[in-house]
């Protein structure tokens, strides 16, 4: 039975294959572990976290339900429970309470039903149509997205993935990259992993660009687009791994705009260029810049709209876009609210696990794959290592010069250190024609199959970290959209997040009452007066939605208060 199980019935029909899933039965509770968190389950099912999952996942006969998983899971990521590992020091029949379960799974329980649902291979499939809602919802969201890079180091020992540059580390370590499009407001989307990072281009045509045709709601249609030459079906923000002129041209013939820094952005313009304009940014604040405008041609032709700002110390930033319909203003604080994909990033690192693994399985890489060749890696490294040696050795015999007044044995030594010098230049100069004239025999990039046996590696395993992945957007997505709501009743925008976190691991009261079909879920007061007003408006807002526990008729009542009066009714 274990640990705070008491079903009874349910888990001995469970065991003899006569139950789909226990039914939620709420009983009345006091002091819940984590209460709070309940405060996030209207926002988890009106995004969508249960509606379709049924469509994608199916589990064989047992006591534990979808629906129960995935709020558990969602739960998790809410209360900053990180890893499936972190429920061994959790209370499991506390846990249950909030669930109206006896208990939650244990942590192999809950392993193997991951693994079960991972093997349906439907994560992918179940995201896409998770995204499709959230653009539908959303239009104009969806019209300017975000895509960038983010290096997950892996330190196991399960395979040797290929070494990628960690920026925030400064360092080169194994890793596999995941590529993350994103709202303005840093919102998720969607993820695409590559265990072989072929570069942001590559991966925005072949895999990023496919998904975004088909799941972007509300594109013009091809009479718009033919009747306006100028208008584009949606945006696409990236840094500077992604400036390329080709790629630009080749997004303009499919009318999509491009948005990035500009790489090579010449002299500086004249301050007269520059004007100061109100600019309102994505989060609502509205600020001045210093921006100015041209028409640039990039090296292949191509014209597009360059735009500067100029900052209080005179540095000016460069940015260049296809899109020619859009105020110059509003690139600028699209443009600059890429941090919030950073930001994102960093949150979501810190505060829902973004970089833990969701099991230790490893899977094959398609032979299709290609991988830098080892050899052509290792010699194009040396030939780096001849240059950078080659300059020093050059700025240092240009630095030995003859002297007037020298006597001629010291002459004589100063010309016998530069003959020296020069020997060993040549024979650096020679040695990197050498490794060029190898580097033009060998292939750049070899196939996965053609890889030597010391040399292949396998790829962590992807299906069971989208499905967490994905549980994990849909909790940051409610989150935010909780903190949104807070912001309206308090002034503190900053810290609406924090308080968040707070009430999501804060204890409450749980009170079913079955004549009513009600579940009142009671806060405890907090220790501000002005949080108590900004919380209440909150429960009242939540309460309004009219939300119903998956799988009963108990609708969902949130309120703030002493809960003395719950014991006196307990009691």
């Amino acid at each position: 039975m274990g640990v705070a199980a008491d079903n009874q019935a349910a888990r001995l029909a469970a065991s003899l294959g006569e139950l789909n899933a226990v039914e939620p039965i709420f009983a009345p509770a006091l002091d819940v572990p984590y209460g709070g968190v309940l405060c996030a389950l209207p926002a988890l099912i009106s995004l969508g976290l249960l509606e379709s999952s049924g469509a994608f996942f199916k589990l064989p006969k047992g006591y534990y339900g979808l629906d129960s998983l995935l709020l558990l899971m969602a739960f998790m990521a809410l209360a900053r429970v990180e890893s499936v590992e972190g429920l061994r020091y959790q209370a499991p029949g506390e846990w249950g309470q909030l669930l109206g379960l006896d208990r939650i799974p244990e942590v192999r329980t809950l392993r193997e039903k991951l693994r079960l649902l991972a093997a349906h291979k439907q994560s992918k499939e179940w995201n896409a149509a998770l995204c499709r809602r959230w653009m539908e919802a959303a239009p104009n969201m969806a019209g300017t997205l975000y895509v960038d890079g983010h290096v997950r180091v892996y330190n196991g020992s399960q395979t040797t993935l290929p070494r990628h540059y960690v920026s925030r580390q400064k360092l080169c370590q194994r890793a596999t990259t995941d590529y993350w499009v994103n709202a303005m407001d840093g919102q998720p989307f969607f993820v695409v992993n590559q265990a072989v990072d072929p570069g942001l281009i590559h991966v925005l045509e072949g895999e990023i660009m496919p998904r975004l045709d088909r799941e972007i709601a509300c594109q013009p249609s091809p009479e718009a687009l033919a009747a306006d030459p100028r208008l584009h079906r949606y945006t696409l923000v990236f840094d500077r791994e992604g400036y390329s002129p080709d790629f630009m041209s080749r997004m303009k013939v499919k009318r999509v705009a491009c948005l990035t820094y500009h790489k090579h952005p010449g002299a500086p313009w004249d301050d007269i260029e520059f004007f100061t304009y109100t600019v309102t940014l994505a989060s609502g604040d509205i600020v001045s810049m210093d921006l100015a405008e041209r028409g640039s041609a990039l090296t292949n032709g191509l014209w597009v709209r360059e735009v500067r700002k100029r900052s209080e110390g005179g540095h000016q930033t460069a940015m260049i876009s296809t899109d020619y319909r859009t105020p110059a203003t509003r690139l600028a604080a699209t443009m600059f609210a890429r941090w919030s994909q950073e930001n994102f990033f960093k949150y979501a690192r810190e505060h829902f696990g973004l970089d833990r693994l969701a099991d230790y399985q490893t899977e094959a890489i398609p032979d299709t794959v290609k991988i830098i060749n080892p050899e052509y890696r290792e010699v194009e490294s040396k030939i780096r290592r001849g240059a950078g040696k080659l300059s020093r050795q050059l700025a240092q015999f240009g630095a030995i010069n003859l002297e007037s007044g020298l006597e001629p044995a010291q002459i004589e030594r100063i010309n016998q250190k530069k003959a020296d010098r020069l020997t060993e230049i040549e024979a650096i100069k020679e040695e990197v024609a050498t490794l060029k004239a190898k580097r033009k025999t060998l292939e750049r990039r070899l196939f996965i199959k053609d890889l030597p046996e010391e040399h292949r590696f396998e790829q962590l395993s992807t299906q069971s970290k989208h499905f967490v992945d994905t549980i994990k957007m849909v909790a940051y997505r409610a989150e935010t959209a909780m903190a949104h709501a807070l912001r309206e009743y308090t002034t503190q925008h900053d810290e609406a997040r924090v308080r968040l976190r707070a009430l999501y691991t804060s204890e409450a009261d749980l009170l079913p009452d079955l004549d009513a079909k009600t579940l009142t879920v009671r806060l405890h007061h907090t220790a501000q007066r002005h949080m108590d007003v900004a919380m209440q408006k909150l429960c009242e807002e939540l309460t309004a939605t009219e939300t119903v526990f998956p799988r009963t008729d108990l609708r969902m009542i949130f309120i703030l208060g002493s809960s003395q009066i719950l014991r006196d009714q307990v009691v």
